[in-house]
């Protein structure tokens, strides 16, 4: 069993890095596993699994643990908004950030009506672990941790949100590139004008392809220890905004801090330093390991009632899409990508949108990249009405 700190964390690093490398360079019925079952959340489950089988002592490494994990998570939100400039979202027009807006609205209903559903079955403080699955169904994993971390939810409760993200989410994105073929047909059903929507792809793909880089050591170390120091500092201040106004918790003002920090450098020359997805990805295996080491597998008995409750929070958002839809005339690009730069973020949106046309590929990187603002706070006020309603 292991007992230091620095081991545990070692371990953890290295099973992250084989699984990712096994995504990478799987192929055949191997590439299809990984499609559906995506390194991160095998991540999460195999943490789980070794946690399970006592490779390590939870009380001699539990100082490990909470030095590293809220830092390391400040962090991650820090390089995962860099990327996010709001100038290039706006660009998209206002069909297309209304149908975002539209979607994000639509899931957050969805799970308040699928908590009151569903609470006798899954306990009442099942909010916690809905809200964190929120914040991923509306922005991403790194969403999903950040309101972890503000709102202290257990990470058995993390597990059941990983286990719904995987199942639920992957039949969604499967029936949505299955629905591709339906467009002609929906959109003339919803009377759409598409004419707007291909001006703007055609730009966005012209400035992408214009402004790629490489991603360079320099790169890398200067993102680094921006993200590390603006969680040290974020750590500090988000002490002192609580003690301030005494409303919410620390760790809540921390979010908000590093939340407009990352959005703020995103304007400035350091947003367009190559890296910071490389950078956000590393720290959110990071995390997501150690958050997984602290629970057991054998806490996962619910899990079929939980899986269900995901199903009911897609099946009101796609029937309140489809009335938002034909009142507003989306087309199904549209409604099809926004609902996916919610739940699937930027690893599924940008699939979704090429299935379409490849030049409408950088409209569902900026939706996505729309979900990791908005994920956290929408899902953390999601989550507070949930708990209203216990």
């Amino acid at each position: 069993m292991i007992t230091d700190g620095f081991t545990y964390v070692s371990v953890l690093l290295f099973m992250a890095g084989v699984l990712v490398t096994l995504e990478k360079k799987a192929y055949g019925a191997a590439r299809h596993f990984f499609k559906y079952v995506p390194s991160v959340v095998l991540c999460y489950l195999t943490a789980m699994l070794l946690c399970t089988l006592k490779v390590w002592d939870l009380g001699e490494t539990e100082a490990a643990y909470s030095a590293l994990k809220n830092n390391l998570t400040y962090a991650m939100i820090f390089a995962m908004l860099l990327r996010c400039d709001i100038r290039k979202v706006l660009r998209l027009g206002p069909r297309m950030l209304l149908g975002f807006i539209a979607a994000s609205f639509t899931i957050m209903v969805g799970f308040i009506i699928a908590f009151l559903i569903m609470k006798r079955f899954i306990g009442n403080d099942a909010w916690m672990g809905l809200g964190a699955l929120c914040g991923a169904w509306i922005g991403g994993s790194g969403n999903m941790v950040a309101v972890q971390t503000a709102l202290n939810i257990s990470e058995a409760d993390m597990g059941y949100a990983l286990v719904i993200d995987s199942i639920d989410y992957s039949l969604w994105v499967m029936f949505l590139l299955w629905a591709v073929h339906l467009a002609p047909r929906f959109n003339k059903w919803v009377k759409a004008d598409t004419s707007r929507l291909d001006e703007v792809s055609v730009q966005l793909d012209k400035d992408a392809t214009l402004n790629r880089k490489t991603v360079t050591l320099q790169s890398l170390l200067l993102l680094i220890g921006c993200a590390f120091l603006v969680s040290a500092v974020a750590t500090y201040i988000g002490g002192y905004l609580y003690v301030l106004t005494h409303f919410s918790d620390k760790a809540t003002w921390t979010v908000l801090f590093v939340t407009v920090v990352s959005m703020t450098c995103a304007l400035t020359p350091l947003g367009k330093i190559p890296g910071s997805n490389e950078v956000s990805n590393l720290l959110l295996y990071a995390v997501i390991s150690l958050l997984a080491s602290r629970a057991s597998l054998l806490e996962l008995g619910n899990a079929p009632a939980w899986i269900l409750t995901g199903f009911i929070v897609l099946f009101i958002h796609a029937s309140l899409m489809l009335l938002i839809c034909k009142l507003l005339r989306f087309d199904l690009f549209t409604a099809g990508v926004a609902s996916l730069a919610n739940i699937g973020g930027t690893a599924s949106a940008p699939i979704l949108a090429g299935s379409y046309a490849g030049s409408l590929v950088p409209v569902g990187i900026l939706m996505a990249l729309m979900g990791y603002v908005v994920g956290t706070p929408l899902a953390t006020l999601c989550a507070n009405i949930m708990k209203k309603l216990v």
